[in-house]
């Protein structure tokens, strides 16, 4: 699909980041569409049919979970990529389990953010393809004990200092487990963890959930 088959919907509740972004994806050739607030897309999302999402997930009229949940109401997806802060990962997750194709950490890259939305209309109009659950589970299975609890604490969104009080390691220990957990699980990246976790029933972040 060509670049400018599609329009790339943009929500983010400060002015100055969505001018930013806007700049940014149409100099990458995207044609892109600003919206100021979630209930400002929310009244145009049921006329979509050829494009996709890029959303805050903290802004002060409806957060980007709440977004995902009533965009998941409406007959046709609209595949989405919400956009994180430092910190908030785990609601990152969160907003995967309520239907999100992907997070990106701020601050990121162009071509982080490219890919992301080039993954994105890649979907549409395609039947999702989910890895096989068996192949997932086996590979999680050849994690050593370590290796599985660093894996839980991760795709719940714990920040590695966190981790490694938890467990009792050192920081740079959780580090090599991480990297280990990534590298046997075939994981490209943390939201293609979170998602073979999400799919495959590994997830088990409620453990790790305080309050």
């Amino acid at each position: 699909m060509d670049k400018g088959d599609y329009v790339v919907h943009l929500v983010d509740d400060e002015e100055p980041v969505r001018k930013s972004l806007v700049f940014l994806l149409t100099m990458a050739g995207y044609t892109v569409r600003q919206h100021e607030s979630a209930t400002a897309f929310l009244s145009v999302a049921s006329t979509i049919n050829n494009g996709c999402l890029v959303t805050d997930l903290r802004m002060p009229d409806l957060d980007g979970i709440e977004l995902l949940r009533r965009l998941r109401q409406l007959p046709s997806s609209i595949p989405t990529i919400v956009i994180t802060g430092h910190g908030d990962v785990p609601l990152a997750v969160e907003a995967m389990k309520a239907g999100a194709l992907d997070f990106i950490e701020k601050p990121f890259k162009e071509e982080i953010l490219a890919a992301a939305i080039d993954r994105a209309a890649a979907s549409l109009g395609k039947v999702a393809v989910h890895e096989d659950i068996s192949a997932i589970r086996a590979r999680a299975a050849s994690l050593s004990e370590r290796e599985r609890e660093v894996f839980s604490a991760v795709v719940a969104g714990l920040p590695n200092k966190t981790i490694a009080y938890d467990l009792d390691i050192s920081p740079r220990t959780v580090e090599v487990h991480r990297a280990n957990v990534m590298s046997k699980m075939e994981a490209k990246s943390l939201p293609d963890l979170v998602r073979m976790a999400l799919e495959a029933g590994l997830d088990s972040s409620k453990e790790h959930q305080t309050g």
